[in-house]
């Protein structure tokens, strides 16, 4: 079995038992919506909104190691958990709050990895979303392989996105995300 498969449905596993509220992106969601590509972690969003972050935080360290002396500490200055599944793959849990975070995992739909492996996965949009908004070289790749394999709904993007993009004042992020959604490279 794939030990990234088998790494994020461990993690996923203890997420639902635990009744959190998250989904699948980064790499992961990218091998279902893009082109696949390598990824070297299991990337989540998981819904913890704003002051109750340790409280998700520590029984996950319980069941998990984390990936550096100070991961508690780490993970809530940085609003991410940086851990290692059994299998010592590395797992990186973004802690969500914003309403578009919430709204993206509502619309997470579940897709088989492998047998026996389900995962629930962000949209396609709210993967563009948050590669758009991320920004990096390999981001807007990743973004640009969506946009060209999946038929999104540009509407929801840009609703979504522009804020976003407000809010990081990036208004040039709004800018070459219509263009990949359009088609322009």
């Amino acid at each position: 079995m794939n030990p990234l498969f088998e790494a994020a449905r461990e993690v996923c596993d203890f997420m639902t038992r635990k009744k959190w509220s998250h989904c699948v992106i980064g790499g992961l969601a990218v091998l279902r919506w893009g082109e696949p590509r390598n990824t070297q972690d299991v990337d989540f969003t998981l819904l913890t909104g704003f002051g109750s972050e340790e409280e998700f935080a520590r029984p996950l360290l319980a069941r998990f190691k984390g990936r550096n002396s100070d991961a508690l500490d780490f993970a809530l200055q940085h609003r991410v958990l940086l851990i290692h599944a059994s299998n010592g793959w590395p797992v990186d849990i973004s802690f969500g709050g914003f309403p578009f975070e919430e709204q993206m995992i509502e619309r997470a739909t579940f897709f088989e990895f492998a047998e026996g492996i389900c995962l629930a996965t962000c949209s396609a949009e709210d993967l563009f979303i948050m590669k758009a908004f991320a920004a990096r070289d390999k981001d807007w790749h990743d973004a640009e392989s969506v946009a060209l394999r999946r038929k999104l709904d540009k509407r929801y993007v840009l609703k979504n996105l522009r804020p976003l993009c407000e809010l990081k004042d990036a208004p040039d992020l709004l800018i070459r995300a219509k263009a990949l959604l359009e088609g322009k490279r």
